[in-house]
């Protein structure tokens, strides 16, 4: 049944080692378990009901691209979306978390459409590679300043905005530990050196005294306080279009970048590039993004983790399944997840912003036209708290510089058309 369903001797594996390589996908990004729920709590949402949210999505995912398009690629709710939906559409806009989840359910239902009528490449093709890098900056030094934030590390200070905690508290001092623990961790090519890191923080802040244990095995919460409460109706509303396109955008480009880079490093696409069932893959991904907004979650998407995955063997979607079986599993490890403190999980945010803004080495710094849009869409997401205002502002910068330099012929429709959306958006936000 295996071998039928997943190919397993034309793909030159095994079910051994493609269960190792789902085990070792799993420990690279189990982290989510807890950094997820800490950050969506943030909202009011019910942590333990995000936890079970995050499991069921998670598996869901996972279980559709091991099914569906056969590949080692496994799905949970996206780091750097799940920021956007807190701090900016929650916690900054003012909008309940509930509308904040109808946003979620009509950008996976436009990304469902892309993948179908094959809409992507047009739009992904429209965004230059420089621009497209100068976000993904943006979204981790975003998750930067939260991380710090979160930690204590960085507090604010009427003087000059932002200032140094008092690094002799207990809190900033593991939450640094612990970016010691994972970058040492991840530089020996240790599997799960980000999930090794919240945990031990985790244990020794119970060991200190400062997190109550709470047990770590038990019946899963009840996911009844998020499951089903979105508001789609209230999502209609014309003033959270960009924050519609905005999940739909982030998602639509951390897809894609997984796939390609994940597929390419599995021998998987052709000798092109070219990766044969992007269509079926994107489908599978945008499916988990509703069925997540159903349960109670942010955006689900691709993990460049399942890379973990692919160099341990992994190249059908049984390794997919077998993140998805784990997941399932780990819905009963709620009370270890629930004594996970915040300044255990900045460390994992800090980070992932590391291996985020790592693409600006890609950028053409002699090139100002290029430079200054780029840098100007990797500050403005932090400094204004906002990876909306980061786009918009990224991509008014982009098209006015060019236009004016003369080097209008760097230029598409798609990109003109948004940027004229995006000054109109801000200028309505600032009236």
């Amino acid at each position: 049944m295996l071998e039928k369903l997943f190919q397993l001797k034309a793909h030159n594996t095994t079910v051994r080692t493609e269960i190792i390589a789902g085990l070792t996908t799993f420990l690279a990004m189990a982290y989510i378990l807890f950094v997820n729920p800490t950050i969506l709590s943030a909202t009011g949402m019910d942590k333990g009901a995000v936890f079970v949210a995050t499991c069921l999505a998670a598996a869901i995912g996972s279980l559709l691209m091991g099914l569906i398009a056969n590949y080692p690629i496994a799905l949970a709710p996206g780091m750097g979306l799940n920021a956007f939906f807190t701090y900016t559409v929650v916690l900054h806009m003012g909008y309940t978390w509930q509308i904040a989840l109808g946003a979620v359910f009509l950008s996976a239902l436009i990304f469902f459409a892309l993948s179908i009528f094959k809409i992507r490449e047009w739009i992904i093709a429209s965004i230059p590679l420089a621009l497209r890098s100068g976000i993904a900056a943006g979204i981790g030094l975003f998750l930067a300043i939260i991380a710090l934030q979160g930690s204590g590390v960085v507090i604010g200070n009427a003087a000059t905005l932002v200032g140094i905690g008092d690094l002799t508290k207990p809190g900033p001092l593991l939450a640094c530990l612990g970016f010691i623990i994972i970058v040492v961790l991840e530089a020996r090519k240790v599997t799960g050196a980000v999930l090794i890191g919240i945990l031990v923080v985790t244990f020794l802040s119970m060991g200190i005294g400062l997190t109550p244990f709470t047990g770590v095995f038990s019946a899963p919460p009840s996911i009844a306080p998020t499951f089903l409460q979105l508001d789609i109706k209230g999502a209609l509303d014309i003033s959270l279009v960009s924050v519609i396109f905005a999940f739909l955008f982030v998602d639509v480009f951390d897809n894609s970048g997984t796939l390609i880079g994940v597929t390419k490093r599995a021998g998987l696409a052709d000798e092109k590039g070219n990766i044969p069932k992007m269509g079926k893959a994107l489908i599978a991904d945008s499916s988990a993004a509703l069925f997540g907004s159903l349960l109670g979650t942010s955006t689900t998407t691709s993990y460049i983790e399942s890379a973990a995955g692919v160099s341990a063997g992994g190249r059908t979607g049984l390794t997919a399944v077998v993140v998805a079986i784990l997941f399932i599993l780990s819905l009963f490890f709620s009370p270890l997840a629930s004594s996970v403190p915040a300044y255990a999980t900045a460390p994992a945010l800090l980070f992932i912003a590391v291996l985020m803004t790592s693409g600006l080495a890609e950028i053409d710094w002699k090139d100002i036209t290029t430079a200054a849009p780029v840098t100007v869409t990797a500050l403005t997401m932090p400094l204004t708290y906002s990876i909306a205002n980061g786009i918009a502002f990224g991509f008014i910068t982009w098209t006015v510089v060019k236009l004016l330099s003369g080097r209008a012929r760097e230029l598409n429709a798609a990109l003109v058309v948004l940027s004229i959306l995006f000054v109109i958006k801000l200028g309505w936000l600032s009236a």
